[in-house]
């Protein structure tokens, strides 16, 4: 056959292919679905079109085709342990598929995967099995499908093998869209294939029949009783695995010897001055694991997903650090992961541009992830080494008790996984029951933990969506506006009035309000009818794409469908949030200038009152580096540039240099906003008509939010001018208190602080006078026990520092020694310190002595062995306290 070379050609081969026969080419989906909530990540090409197949989202094609970017680290679609050790499993991967949405079905997708895999992409046809639904239980076989195979081929029947419903027969769910499905398999190997051996595992070495492509076809809709009835549109949904497609047509059989990971696995390899061989000798498992968690890492970074401790972020974070242990078991002493993260980039930017986009992301957060867990690996491990805490398992093998585990996973950050593959190289078994149970309990302590990224859509705005259609925007052009009442709704159920004094939602075809998205609040304002109806809108939100729902509360009147109304936006709480608004795309312009690219955007929220920009981290902003970025925002807003907005094809915008935000989800048409030359974002949001509209701008605050997280919070405007006349006013009084004028206040405040160093010294020095005029009397009191002495005494000093250097000072005098102290403190309670000479520790250990001591003051306490303190509440018994001492110190 004819090898096609690289991935990128037969990526690209699959796309035109299927342009030719009218589909759309339609970029990947993210790996966030924004659709689909139950999804933790993208794990089929499909995703994307979910609503679509649903009926719920309508699109200007009925054919597509796509590579999507997946990921199989969750839920049922896991596949983590198996990386690394078999020829086909990865974390990440790419999905090629062709998509029908009641256009074509069986014939022309059996038709269409023939063509591109014998013809386009030349795989010989001896080396191919299909197979089909066979039938099982009430499901009918597919002899449909068996038939335009055996047409299409000249196949025998041994070659069109029929499987149960496990393997070929596909549900969206318990109930929606199903249907039986067909695969395409090849066989990588010596020697002729055998299609009896089809239902066999490939080997170690990947021979043996392998599943190339899979074509569900959609054709009934399962009822929760379990009936299935015939889709007015039936659909088609197909699935081809990049990397094992890139294997047949490159001559390799593990897709690790692909183009698409062996540049990763080499880097691997050279970075650990070890050949790599494509055995399963560890050494070439870890440098396969690296090479796939690399490209997980990059793309979930690039999507704005950063290593933490909980749902998408942790699965990252294990992801990473069970990477970065394999670097470390490989003897790789420096910095790896930002290495092969890039070279990820590298390979794939031209597909994924994100991916170029967010490389100084990707290289900040991956090195800034390693450095931290190379910081607590070391320390982690010897924790294992020091555990003398072990259980064991049922079979006798050594067993990590659940406690430590859990430590190691809480403190440490050492993924459960981690640890269980840490004890299959140390011959131990880790306990998750117990694991389970300390992680319940730190669940309930902290209320949760649980991953909740999306809510449910009510489904009252939906029906409600699909009956009326989206809403109308008009609020950029306008602040006023009349339409009919389209809908009323109270406490979630549809009603015909609202009356005064009750609240509820008030929906119309076509409002000027804008509804809360993209980080900016919902409008408020006035809805009013001719009659004298007035209902006061407090927020306006969007429960579904595109449909604007206004809540609030009827002030006076009664508020009917149908009846005609006008709306009015509050202009003032509009125009200050507009300001805010436009700041916070100067402010990242601005940050992205100063701190580096790697600063993007990761939210923002935007009210009249103020604004809240997050951005990808890693460190704090200098005052110097905050002060140029507010003069590089105010120096756009003077220059006065006219604001303009563009609505136009995505990959236009691109192309003259938009950039979006990881958040938001957008359509083939966006909404690019121009701010200033520096400033070219997509935004669907409000904005002011110039720059010089903002007025002032003045970051208020700036801090850390969460690992790889920061926040900067801001002001424009008369809220910016309120901010700075308060801190006025407290510098002011600030002034009025220390006696001097406002722009001497760091002056007085300096001296203020080396008078307070300057009393600090000399109370200091009082102290040691106090403590040498009285140990020389208490050295008196000592009684000698032969080869050392011992003392114990009731002292009136402040508190245990002064206690204990007082007790150091006494055993250095008395050397070698066992000194106890008492000494009474606030609220009737008492306090005690025990000093020992190094080499009576052994004999007298001050944890034990202090110990019986206040066992006796009804306290506790303890130390180190030559040092060691308590306290205690009963200051009665001091005295029978401190002489304890010589009771255990009695020859």
């Amino acid at each position: 056959m004819q090898v096609m070379k690289t991935s990128r050609d037969v990526r690209q081969a699959f796309l035109d292919y299927f342009k030719r026969q009218g589909h759309e080419i339609v970029a990947s989906g993210s790996l966030v679905p924004a659709n689909d909530p139950t999804l933790m990540f993208a794990n089929a090409g499909m995703v994307q079109f979910k609503d679509v197949f649903t009926g719920r989202e309508k699109r200007g094609y009925s054919r597509a085709t796509s590579s999507q970017k997946c990921i199989r680290i969750s839920g049922k679609h896991n596949d983590l342990e198996n990386v690394g050790v078999t020829a086909r499993h990865h974390t990440f991967f790419e999905m090629l598929g062709n998509f029908s949405f009641g256009d074509y079905f069986k014939t022309e997708s059996i038709r269409y995967g023939w063509e591109l895999i014998t013809e386009v992409l030349q795989i010989p046809k001896d080396r191919l099995v299909v197979t089909y639904f066979g039938g099982e239980g009430k499901l009918a076989p597919d002899d449909e499908a068996k038939q335009i195979w055996k047409k299409l081929t000249g196949f025998s029947d041994d070659r069109i093998q029929p499987y149960g419903a496990q393997d070929n027969f596909w549900s969206m769910g318990d109930t929606g869209p199903c249907g039986p499905c067909s695969e395409i398999f090849y066989y990588f190997g010596d020697g002729k294939p055998d299609p009896s051996k089809m239902g066999q595992e490939p080997g170690p070495d990947g021979e043996g029949w392998v599943e190339l492509w899979n074509h569900v076809f959609m054709q009934f809709e399962r009822h929760a009783d379990g009936r299935l009835d015939p889709l007015p549109a039936p659909s088609i949904d197909t699935g081809a695995g990049l990397e094992r497609l890139c294997c047949v047509t490159q001559g390799v059989r593990s897709n690790y010897d692909t183009d698409l990971l062996r540049p990763i696995v080499d880097l691997a390899s050279d970075i650990s001055k070890k050949k790599y061989g494509g055995t399963l000798q560890p050494d070439d498992v870890s440098m396969r694991v690296i090479a796939d968690h690399a490209r997980t890492a990059a793309f979930l970074i690039s999507e704005g997903v950063f290593p933490d401790r909980d749902g998408r972020a942790y699965v990252l974070r294990r992801v990473m650090r069970r990477a970065i242990r394999h670097g470390h078991r490989l003897g790789i002493g420096d910095l790896f992961m930002h290495k092969a993260a890039l070279r990820v980039v590298e390979l794939m930017g031209d597909a994924y541009p994100e991916l170029v986009e967010r490389k100084a992301l990707i290289e900040d957060i991956t090195r800034q992830e390693e450095e931290r867990f190379r910081r607590t690996l070391q320390r982690g491990l010897d924790l294992i080494d020091e555990n003398a805490d072990w259980g064991k398992t049922e079979e006798g093998k050594k067993m990590l008790p659940g406690t430590v585990a859990f430590k190691l996973y809480d403190t440490y950050g050492f993924p459960l996984d981690l640890q269980d593959v840490i004890g299959e190289e140390q011959s131990f078994a880790v306990d998750h029951p117990g694991f389970d149970v300390e992680m319940a309990k730190a669940r309930e302590k902290s209320q949760g933990g649980k991953l909740n990224d999306a809510k449910q859509i009510d489904r009252i705005y939906q029906s409600l969506s699909e009956e009326l259609g989206k809403t109308n925007f008009l609020g950029y052009d306008a602040e006023h506006a009349e339409s009919p009442i389209s809908a009323l709704l109270k406490g979630g159920e549809r009603v015909q009035t609202l009356s005064a004094g009750e609240e509820g939602e008030l929906i119309v075809r076509g409002t000027p309000f804008y509804a809360e998205s993209g980080g900016q609040v919902g409008d408020r304002g006035l809805v009013t009818t001719s009659d004298g109806a007035v209902f006061e809108v407090l927020d306006t939100h969007k429960p579904v794409d595109g449909f604007f729902v206004h809540r609030g509360k009827v002030t006076q009147g009664t508020l009917r469908v149908s009846v005609h109304v006008k709306l009015e936006v509050d202009t003032g709480v509009r125009a200050a949030t507009r300001r805010n608004h436009s700041a916070t795309h100067l402010l990242h312009y601005a940050l992205r200038t100063v701190v580096g690219e790697q600063a993007m955007q990761k939210g923002s929220l935007v009210g009249p009152d103020r604004l809240r920009f997050d951005y990808s981290g890693t460190r704090a902003i200098s005052h110097d580096e905050l002060t140029r970025i507010e003069d590089l925002v105010n120096q756009r807003i003077l220059a006065n540039y006219a604001v303009t907005t563009h609505v136009l094809p995505m990959a236009e915008a691109k192309s003259r240099g938009a950039i979006g935000i990881f958040e938001e989800k957008y359509g083939a048409e966006v909404r690019m906003l121009t701010i200033s030359p520096d400033s070219i974002e997509l935004c669907g949001g409000t904005h002011v008509s110039r720059t010089g509209d903002i007025g002032l701008f003045k970051i208020v605050s700036e801090g850390g939010l969460a690992a790889g997280v920061r926040r900067i919070e801001g002001a424009t405007g008369m809220n910016a001018l309120a901010h700075l006349r308060k801190l006025e006013n407290e510098l002011t009084s600030a002034a009025e208190k220390l006696r001097t004028s406002p722009l001497q206040v760091s002056e007085a405040v300096d001296r203020t602080l080396a008078t307070q160093k300057q009393l600090k010294r000399d109370l200091d020095q009082l102290k040691q006078q106090l403590l040498s005029g009285g140990s020389g009397d208490l050295s008196a009191q000592a009684k000698d026990f032969g080869e050392f002495r011992v003392l114990g005494a009731v002292v009136d000093l402040p508190d245990q520092d002064a206690m204990r250097s007082l007790a150091d000072q006494l055993k250095d005098k008395l050397q070698p020694a066992v000194i106890l102290l008492g000494a009474k403190a606030q609220k009737g309670k008492v306090s005690l310190v025990c000093s020992v000479s190094k080499e009576l520790t052994k004999r007298f250990p001050a944890g034990s002595i202090v110990k019986a001591a206040a066992a006796i003051v009804g306290g506790a306490g303890g130390g180190r062995p030559d040092f060691a303190q308590a306290g205690g509440t009963d200051e009665s018994k001091l005295e029978e306290a401190v002489n304890q001492v010589y009771q255990i110190a009695k020859p």
